[in-house]
C-alpha cells in the first residue's frame, strides 16, 4: 500500500468506516506490536500497548493533518504509549524471545537455505533483544522498519546528530554481539 492508499483509508476512517480501521490495523499491526516490543520487552505490555496505540489512533484520526507519513504519526503514538506505560508500571525488562514471524518465501528457495535464512533472523533478533531498548528500537526502526532519520526524530523525540551517534554505538555493540553468538554457536557445534 502506497502513501495515497493509505490517505484514502485514513479518510475513511475519519468518516466513521471502520472496515477502512481494521484495514489499517491489519496493515500495521506488527510494526506496533514490534516497537512496543523493543520497549518494555514484555510481549503481553507489548499486546496491550498495541491496543491501547490502536484506539489512541481511532480517537485521534481527525487531528492527523498528511503532513507526514501515517506510520511515522501511528509510531510516534505507540512510542509515547510505550514509554508513558514503563514509566507508569516500571515494568521488568528482561529480554524474551518470541517466535519469528515467517515471511513469505519463494519455493525456489532450498530447504537448506530456508534454514540458513532462520538462523541468521535467529542471531540477528538475539543479538538486537540484548541492546538496550534505546538501540534496539533505533535499529529495527531504521535497518528493518526503513524509517528515515528525520522520521526517527518525529518517532523519538531526540534530535538528528543523537540518532546518528546513537545508531552509529548501537551498529558496533550489534556486530560485537552477532560475532559473540556465533562463535558461541561454532563452539557449540564443535
Amino acid at each position: 500500500m502506497n502513501l495515497e492508499e493509505d490517505f484514502i483509508y485514513i479518510e475513511k476512517i475519519q468518516q466513521g468506516d471502520l472496515e477502512a480501521l481494521s484495514y489499517i490495523i491489519d496493515k500495521y499491526k506488527d510494526m506496533v506490536y514490534n516497537i512496543a516490543l523493543k520497549i518494555v520487552k514484555n510481549s503481553i505490555e507489548a499486546e496491550d500497548i498495541a491496543q491501547e496505540s490502536f484506539i489512541k489512533v481511532y480517537q485521534q484520526i481527525h487531528s492527523f493533518k498528511k503532513k507526514s507519513k501515517f506510520s511515522t504519526w501511528l509510531y510516534t503514538i505507540t512510542y509515547r504509549t510505550a514509554l508513558y506505560d514503563l514509566r507508569k508500571n516500571k515494568i521488568n525488562t528482561q529480554t524474551l524471545i518470541n517466535e519469528d514471524h515467517e515471511k513469505l518465501k519463494s519455493p525456489a528457495i532450498s530447504q537448506e537455505e530456508s534454514l540458513q535464512n532462520k538462523d541468521k533472523q535467529y542471531f540477528v533478533k538475539l543479538a538486537i533483544d540484548s541492546l538496550s531498548s534505546t538501540e534496539g528500537l533505533l535499529i529495527t526502526l531504521f535497518y528493518i522498519d526503513e524509517n528515515s532519520i528525520e522520521e526517527i526524530q518525529i518517532i523519538t523525540g531526540l534530535s538528528k546528530a543523537n540518532i546518528k551517534i546513537k545508531l552509529f554505538r548501537a551498529r558496533k555493540k550489534l556486530r560485537k554481539k552477532l560475532n559473540g553468538l556465533l562463535k558461541d554457536e561454532l563452539k557449540n557445534i564443535l
